[in-house]
């Protein structure tokens, strides 16, 4: 232990390296936390759409859209989300699930909302990857 301040003397490159990795690390475990944006499973997305019937926008390309979507969402391109904000006031107290591909996109989307007044808004972790891994149906087409 007495050989720890003379190691990071030495090998400062190294333990810069080692603290980015464990920040990253913290970021990536607690960023959803400080985030403010409740990430949900896809069970409870379902819960959600059965229960309080909230509304599932997918955020993707109309393409990716069509080539399969959860049952019932809309299809708001993340460019457009802003614009399009009319389409989504009726469901602003019932809640509103975002859908990206992997999950990256969807909270900082979500942050958007909610500073625009929408109470319940909910991301769902890991995107529709997630949703495919979990076995849940997915349609083609226009919705």
């Amino acid at each position: 232990m007495e050989r720890i301040p003379e190691f990071v003397a030495n090998h400062v490159f190294l333990f810069s390296l080692l603290i980015a990795i464990l920040t990253l690390l913290m970021w990536n475990l607690f960023g959803d936390i400080l985030s403010g944006v409740k990430m949900i499973s896809p069970a409870e997305v379902t819960r959600l759409i059965n229960h309080e019937d909230a509304k599932v926008v997918d955020i993707r390309s109309e393409g990716d859209f069509n080539k399969g979507h959860i049952i019932d969402s809309i299809n708001i391109h993340i460019d457009q989300l802003g614009e399009q904000l009319d389409k989504l006031k009726k469901f602003k107290d019932a809640g509103v699930v975002l859908v990206c591909h992997s999950g990256s996109l969807s909270p900082k989307e979500a942050r958007k909302l909610m500073n625009e007044g929408y109470p319940k808004v909910y991301a769902l972790k890991g995107g529709l990857l997630a949703w495919q891994n979990a076995s849940l149906p997915l349609t083609k087409g226009k919705a």
